[in-house]
């Protein structure tokens, strides 16, 4: 318990550096160790990226599953590490307290809870039992000798409500409840992650997105903490589509130029000697 209480507390001061914490998202053992091989400073679970090792799509991992990835991803290795932890897998507010435990019992410094509800019909949780979901989240979080870093996420600008006034509000209603670092993926341009930034108290995650930000555009709007959600996994996956398409259209074996980096740097990561 005192290297994750450490882990945790060290996690939180990372988001308050002079710049903003580089956060990858592996989506397995090996691509964990090579990230943090590569000098990251902690690292979080992605959802989209987890599932896609099984074979789906986003939202179609059970909670046990996603704890049992995220201890997964802890033991990998020696840095902090958060979960992306979905909606807390129940609408509930107990629901959620009971994933909390879990998280904590997983060995994470952080996880994130999300106002998506998962319903078409209705995909953003009212305000009010959104903010009584976190409350019940921080309350589990922050009992214990583990401060566990919450991310309480605002859904809107990816699920087609591009209303930034309503986001604010619910990131500044999950800070007045207790969460460590808010987080709205999906806003995306320089105005609108100033105005987030200034309008809240806590650290301030951006998704990564294309034609977005700089990772030195964002630090100087004061953006505590960048993260890249399931793109690094998806980049991996475009390597593997890209060579099998070499391979099956041109009879050529050009992916062994991106292969030797791939062999090099996961042997110097797995600390294994080359094979003869």
């Amino acid at each position: 318990m005192t290297g994750q209480q450490e882990k945790a507390e060290r996690f939180l001061a990372m988001h308050t550096g002079s710049t903003p914490l580089l956060l990858p998202n592996p989506w397995d053992a090996g691509s964990a160790k090579l990230l943090a091989s590569l000098g990251f400073e902690a690292l979080a679970t992605t959802s989209s990226g987890f599932a896609a090792t099984l074979g789906r799509l986003d939202g179609g991992v059970s909670r046990e599953e996603a704890i049992e990835h995220a201890r997964t991803i802890v033991e990998a290795t020696e840095v902090p590490v958060s979960a992306d932890l979905e909606n807390g897998y129940a609408d509930a507010p107990a629901g959620v307290a009971e994933t909390i435990g879990m998280a904590v019992g997983a060995g994470l410094a952080g996880c994130s809870v999300e106002d998506y509800s998962g319903r078409r019909d209705d995909p953003i949780y009212d305000l009010g039992f959104a903010v009584e979901r976190v409350a019940a989240a921080v309350e589990v979080a922050h009992a214990g000798p583990v401060h566990l870093v919450i991310t309480a996420r605002a859904e809107n600008h990816l699920r087609g409500r591009n209303d930034l006034d309503d986001t604010i509000r619910r990131l500044q209603a999950f800070q007045g409840v207790g969460a460590d670092v808010l987080y709205a993926p999906g806003v995306a341009t320089m105005d609108e992650i100033r105005r987030l930034v200034e309008a809240v108290d806590r650290p301030v995650n951006v998704l990564a997105l294309p034609g977005g930000p700089t990772v030195s555009e964002l630090g100087e709007l004061g953006v505590g903490r960048i993260s890249v959600g399931g793109a690094f996994a998806y980049a991996a996956l475009g390597a593997v589509v890209e060579a099998a398409r070499e391979l099956q259209e041109q009879g050529t074996y050009g992916f062994w130029d991106r292969a030797g980096v791939g062999s090099a740097a996961a042997r110097a990561a797995f600390a294994l000697k080359p094979s003869m």
